[in-house]
């Protein structure tokens, strides 16, 4: 019966987060698609190069930058200091994107590689339980497994949401400050621009925060089920 209990609350607690946080993320991604700024942001240097010039003017130009067409996401990688970038040639988006990713690279070392260290660990713990509840080989602790698992998830979260709100709210600014700089299109076309990146700020940086909270609680729950199940 507890399990049950238990799973209702987390299940409840993601569907009413999900609507007091507005999670929609094809909408999200539906403000990324402007003909007209994508059209004011080709005039711009490409992707491999605008990373270079972000790096320098953030005085970090050590870091490695390879651009994978192939790739989802853009993302900076801490534990070799290399930021890949994805196929974002042609959205205005790109501006803002590279800038997050650049901005990562100047965040705390020690904050950066404990993320990346832990995440791998976090995730393996969650795989390593889930085994454990199908074989029925932790019967009297499952409660203290799940426990662990909260502790955890918590401090996942702290340091992820840290890093990525950190980069999230810099980003806008520094490519204003980089659209001005490059003197490539007018007072109105920058205020343009950077309308776009506020209108996809406003809902992605809340969408972000729910979407790690969600996946927490969906591996939570799946936990829950293999208690109740095994």
């Amino acid at each position: 019966m507890e399990w049950i209990i238990l799973g209702g609350i987390t299940l409840l607690a993601i569907i009413i987060l999900k609507y007091i946080f507005d999670y929609k993320i094809r909408e999200l991604k539906q403000m990324g698609e402007n003909k007209e700024l994508d059209h004011l942001a080709d005039g711009y240097p490409n992707n491999l190069e605008m990373c270079q010039e972000y790096l320098k003017k953030l005085k970090n130009e050590k870091v490695e930058i390879e651009e994978n067409k192939e790739a989802k996401a853009s993302l900076y990688i801490a534990i070799t200091n290399k930021i890949l970038i994805a196929n974002i040639q042609k959205s205005y988006t790109r501006i803002q994107t590279i800038a997050h990713e650049c901005l990562h690279s100047i965040q705390s070392r020690k904050i950066l590689l404990f993320n990346f260290i832990f995440s791998n660990i976090y995730l393996l713990y969650f795989l390593i339980t889930c085994v454990l509840f199908l074989l029925k080989a932790i019967q009297p602790y499952k409660m203290m497994f799940l426990i662990i698992f909260l502790i955890l998830s918590m401090i996942y979260y702290m340091v992820r949401i840290f890093l990525e709100n950190d980069a999230m709210i810099k980003a806008r600014y520094l490519a204003k400050e980089y659209l001005e700089e490059k003197k490539l299109s007018s007072k109105e076309e920058i205020q343009a621009l950077v309308a776009g990146f506020d209108q996809i700020n406003a809902v992605g940086v809340k969408c972000m925060n729910y979407h790690f909270f969600m996946e927490i609680m969906i591996k939570f729950l799946i936990l829950i089920l293999l208690c109740f199940l095994f």
